[in-house]
């Protein structure tokens, strides 16, 4: 049985399903630099690679890990 192959990028709407973000916050996440993603055209694209090291290393500023205004 042949492996099924990966795709290298993501649409906004898998990357939203991914996420479990909706729609319009995933497009306010990727202006905001949040989610990187490149532009072909008019079609906004999210590579699988830097969602890998999104989810490994979190984003900047954000999330576990980080410090927080309370700690402060």
């Amino acid at each position: 049985m042949a492996a099924s192959v990966q795709p290298l990028t993501h649409t906004v709407e898998e990357t939203a399903k991914l996420f479990r973000l909706g729609r319009n916050r995933t497009y306010e996440a990727i202006a905001a630099g949040e989610i990187p993603s490149i532009r072909i055209g008019t079609r906004i694209l999210v590579p699988r690679a830097a969602l890998d090291l999104l989810l490994q290393n979190g984003a900047p500023g954000r999330g576990l890990g980080h410090a927080n205004a309370e700690a402060a």
